[in-house]
């Protein structure tokens, strides 16, 4: 007994994982026990089956890891239901319980694993070809470590959902709620990135800031859920148009930016700059049904800049991006302003 407690408590204090803690756990069970086989099942409810998780051999006896057993046949499902953690003639006992009878288990004992809110998790269970009694050691280390098990599935459970919080917390603090876009955040740093890339691989960067023109005239117009869905449907129409290789992100309230790797730097990156603003210019144009309106949209002031990665930082790639949309937005003022005039004479 005391030889039990050092390995137990050894193997509780260096196991990170649930096998680590459990395959030990089947050694010593199988020793306390003095049964042929010590093994862990997992109850999937969902899918009326147990599942073999680990198992230790010791004899003829041989239980399969991974195997899979209908819940309706398990001699863990009928030890439960009676709450009997031991029995030396399983199959008189249980005469339905098929696997069992195949597996040629005689004597078997089983303790649940259940989860700090009272589920059950599986069985930790331990089993022999010959009918044996049961030491009296043997149910309470059964119990021990049903529950040490359960413990350590806890931790698990509780780590993964610690995870997935943090990793969607992470999602939420980089993407933009309305657009389902990277938000400034994330633009910057991919932009930083970008610019490395560039810089190793000698190619330019194109930046593309785009600014919805007369995006207030619509929400004063018919209100903030019509513009909302206008940014929305325009964020959807950009993302379509760009590169898989590209990020679009939302910049400002009606302001979206896009990078991407451009010309090399040996060659002309005013074509690659050109063709970018085109594109993004074009697939803002036409008509938006939104709601129970039909927008007839003119379209967006996109600025596209390539720039340097080797002598330019992010900063000061938006900041030129941002002044050639602004130079852009200018000349459609003026041309919108000189064509009404035309049309006034």
């Amino acid at each position: 007994m005391e030889f039990l407690i050092e390995q137990l408590s050894e193997t509780v204090s260096s196991a990170t994982t649930l096998e680590d803690l459990a395959r030990p756990m089947l050694e010593m069970l199988e020793a306390a026990t003095g049964l042929e086989s010590a093994y862990l099942t997992v109850i999937e409810p969902d899918k009326a089956r147990q599942r073999i998780l680990f198992a230790h051999n010791a004899g003829e006896l041989t239980i399969p890891e991974g195997a899979y057993v209908p819940w309706g046949d398990t001699l863990c499902r009928h030890a439960l239901e009676e709450d009997r953690i031991y029995a030396d003639d399983a199959g008189g006992c249980w005469g339905d319980a098929d696997a069992a009878r195949e597996l040629g288990i005689q004597t078997c004992a089983s303790a649940p694993v259940r989860l700090d809110g009272g589920g059950l998790h599986g069985a930790l269970c331990a089993a022999s070809a010959r009918q044996m009694p049961l030491p009296a050691i043997a149910e309470p280390v059964l119990r021990l470590f049903a529950k040490l098990i359960a413990q350590q599935v806890d931790r698990e459970q509780m780590v993964a959902r610690l995870d997935k919080a943090g990793i969607e917390l992470s999602a939420n603090a980089a993407t933009d709620v309305l657009t389902g876009l990277p938000n400034r955040r994330a633009l910057v740093d991919a932009l930083q990135r970008m610019l490395a890339q560039g810089a190793r691989s000698a190619q330019s960067v194109l930046v593309g800031f785009i600014d919805m023109d007369d995006f207030k005239k619509i929400n004063d117009a018919h209100g903030h859920a019509v513009g909302d869905e206008f940014l929305a449907a325009m964020a959807k129409q950009l993302s379509n148009c760009v590169r898989a290789s590209d990020m679009l992100a939302r910049f400002g309230s009606d302001e979206f930016v896009v990078i991407g790797l451009g010309p090399g730097l040996g060659e002309s990156p005013r074509t690659g700059a050109m063709a970018l603003g085109d594109r993004l210019a074009e697939n803002t144009k036409g008509e938006l049904r939104l709601r129970n309106l039909t927008i007839d949209y003119a379209g967006a002031s996109v600025g596209v800049v390539a720039v340097d990665p080797r002598t330019t930082s992010a900063e000061e790639a938006l900041r030129q991006a941002d002044a050639a949309m602004y130079a852009v937005k200018h000349g459609r003022r003026t041309m919108f302003q000189h064509a009404g005039e035309a049309l006034s004479d």
